[in-house]
C-alpha cells in the first residue's frame, strides 16, 4: 500500500466483475478492516454479516471514527462514502490484497492444510527457508512469526483483512517465503481469498470440525478447495493416508507425492532408521538424490510432517543441504510434542492432540519408543463436535494408563464431558480413570508415573487457558506440569 492509500474507486475497480456501485466522494483508503472497533481515520470498514452479528449495525461506530469508506452489501443511511457489493465477505480478500498493494504477489506462498500437522510443517518449512539464507515467515495457531517478531492471533487463519495486513508487513521486513496454516473454516469463509498459493500441502484428515461441517465429505471438499487452479500452482501431497491418495488422484495441478518407501515409490519417500524420545532419523529420497536427517522430533507423524516439508522445499527450489540443516536445526514447536524437563527420568510431553486419529498417534508414537509404560491425560473440548468424543477415548485406552479430565469445557458441563469420553474408553477401571480437575488429573499422572514412564498431556498443546462457560481461566499444560514436576506432589490431594 502506498502511504497516500488507494482510492475507492480503485478498489471499485478491483472487483469490477461484481458490479460494485461506489456512493459519495471518492477518497483514499489507507487500511481495512472488518472490526469497527479497530478502524482508524482514513481507513476502511467492511460490514460482515455474521451468526452472532451484523457488521451493518456498526457502520456508525465505523464512520464516527472517520473512516474514508464503508464496504456494504445494500445502501445504507450514513455520511461515509460507501462501496455497495454483492457480498461483502466474498469481496473483503479482493478488497484487502488491493488496500496492500497485494502483498502475496511479492512472496513465494505456501499454504498447509490438513487436520493434524499443520503447525509442525509451516514451522519445519520456516527453518528450512532459514537454512537456505530465506527469510521466512508464518501464520498459523500458534500465532504469526515476522522478521523475528512473534504476532498473537485469535485465528488459525485470520480474517482477510488482518492476513493481506501481515503479508505487507512481511513484504516490507524482507520476508521472501511465508508459510501458512491453511483451516477447513478459513476456506470455506473466503479468509484466504486473493491469494494463490505456490505450493499447497496435505498431510492428512481426520475426524474434527463435524459440529461445522456436518460431515466428513464435506470436511473433506472444504480442504480440497486449496488445491483448485485457482487457489495454488503445485500441490504437495501426502498419500499415507486415504484422503491423501483421493486428493492426489483428483486435482487438477501439478502434484508431488509423499509417503514412506524406498526411493522411487513415491516423488518425495522417506524411510524411519531409528528413533527415540529426542531424535528422529530419517533417510529422504528426493530428486534422485538420498540424504539423512536427523531430526530433534519423534514419532513416525512427525517424520511424515518432516517429508512434506522436505517436498514443500523441493517444489521452491531450495537445496537439498538447506533441508537437511533447517530440519537439523528446527526449534521446538510449542506445544507439539513437547518435552517437559524433570529429574525422575520420566519423560513428561505436552502435545496438541485433540482428535481421535491424533491420540492414537501421540500414544503410537509413545508406545514405539521402547520405554515402560504410556501413561495419557486427555479430555475434550466443550461447544466442538461430539462425535469425536467417544474415539477419543478409545483412543486413549490403547496406554497403559488413560486419565480422562476435561478440555476447554466452555458452555458444557465438564463432568458429562468426561463421561462421554469414558464412554468411548470403556468406563473406569484398572487402567482408565477419571479426574474432572485437569491439574487433579496431571498430578495424579506424575504421582503414578515411575522412571523410564512416558507422561502425555493431550490436548491443549501451546494453549495457556482454560475456557469454562463464562470465564477463562490461566492453564498452560507446561507450566503446570512443571510446577507439580518441583513440587513432587503424589498424594492426590
Amino acid at each position: 500500500m502506498s502511504a497516500s492509500g488507494v482510492m475507492a474507486s480503485v478498489l471499485a475497480d478491483a472487483i469490477a466483475t461484481s458490479r460494485p456501485r461506489l456512493v459519495g466522494e471518492d477518497r483514499p483508503v489507507h487500511d481495512l478492516f472488518h472490526d469497527s472497533r479497530d478502524v482508524t481515520p482514513g481507513s476502511g470498514f467492511v460490514a460482515v454479516r455474521g451468526s452472532r452479528s451484523d457488521g451493518h449495525s456498526h457502520v456508525p461506530t465505523a464512520c464516527a471514527a472517520a473512516a474514508s469508506l464503508v464496504v456494504v452489501d445494500h445502501q445504507v443511511d450514513t455520511p461515509c462514502p460507501q462501496l455497495v457489493v454483492d457480498d461483502t465477505r466474498r469481496r473483503m480478500g479482493q478488497l484487502a490484497a488491493a488496500v496492500h498493494g497485494h502483498p502475496a504477489s511479492k512472496l513465494a506462498m505456501v499454504g498447509v492444510t490438513g487436520t493434524n500437522g499443520k503447525t509442525t510443517v509451516t514451522h519445519m518449512i520456516e527453518s528450512i527457508v532459514g537454512a537456505a539464507g530465506g527469510t521466512p515467515g508464518i501464520v498459523g495457531t500458534v500465532g504469526a512469526h515476522i522478521g523475528g517478531d512473534i504476532v498473537p492471533l485469535a485465528r488459525t487463519t485470520p480474517e482477510a483483512t488482518d492476513l493481506h495486513r501481515l503479508l505487507r508487513q512481511m513484504v516490507d521486513r524482507g520476508v521472501t517465503v511465508a508459510a501458512l496454516e491453511v483451516s477447513s473454516h478459513a476456506l470455506v469463509f473466503g479468509r484466504a481469498d486473493a491469494v494463490v498459493f505456490d505450493v499447497a500441502a496435505f498431510t492428512n484428515l481426520s475426524q474434527d470440525h463435524l459440529d461445522f461441517h456436518g460431515t466428513m465429505e464435506q470436511y473433506y471438499l472444504a480442504k480440497a478447495e486449496l488445491f483448485t487452479p485457482a487457489r495454488a500452482r503445485h500441490a504437495v501431497v501426502w498419500l499415507g493416508d486415504p484422503a491423501g491418495a483421493r486428493l492426489a488422484a483428483s486435482i487438477e495441478v501439478p502434484t508431488t507425492t509423499v509417503g514412506f518407501g524406498p526411493a522411487g515409490s513415491f516423488d518425495v519417500a522417506g524411510e524411519i532408521l531409528v528413533g527415540d524420545l529426542r531424535h528422529t532419523e530419517v533417510k529422504v529420497h528426493i530428486g534422485g538424490e538420498s540424504v539423512t536427517a536427523l531430526l530433534p522430533v519423534v514419532g513416525s507423524f512427525n517424520a511424515a510432517n518432516a517429508l512434506v516439508a522436505a517436498a514443500v522445499a523441493h517444489v521452491l527450489g531450495l537445496e537439498l543441504g538447506a533441508v537437511v540443516a533447517g530440519l537439523g536445526a528446527l526449534p521446538s514447536v510449542p506445544g507439539r510434542f513437547e518435552q517437559v524437563p524433570n529429574e525422575r527420568g520420566i519423560s513428561v510431553i505436552v502435545d496438541y492432540a485433540h482428535t481421535p486419529e491424533a491420540v492414537a498417534s501421540a500414544v503410537a508414537a509413545a508406545s514405539e519408543l521402547g520405554r515402560h509404560r504410556v501413561i495419557v491425560v486427555v479430555g475434550a473440548a466443550g461447544d466442538r463436535d461430539p462425535d469425536k468424543r467417544k474415539p477419543m477415548g478409545a483412543a486413549a485406552a490403547t496406554a497403559d494408563l488413560a486419565i480422562i479430565t476435561s478440555d476447554n469445557p466452555r458452555r458444557e458441563d465438564p463432568a458429562s464431558l468426561v463421561q462421554q469420553v469414558l464412554a468411548g474408553a470403556g468406563g473406569t477401571g484398572e487402567t482408565v480413570l477419571a479426574e474432572v480437575d485437569r491439574r487433579r488429573a496431571i498430578r495424579r499422572a506424575l504421582a503414578v508415573a515411575e522412571a523410564g514412564d512416558v507422561v502425555l498431556i493431550l490436548g491443549k498443546g501451546h494453549e495457556p487457558y482454560q475456557e469454562f462457560a463464562d470465564h477463562s481461566v490461566p492453564f498452560d499444560d507446561r507450566l503446570v506440569a512443571g510446577e507439580e514436576l518441583r513440587a513432587g506432589r503424589g498424594d492426590m490431594a
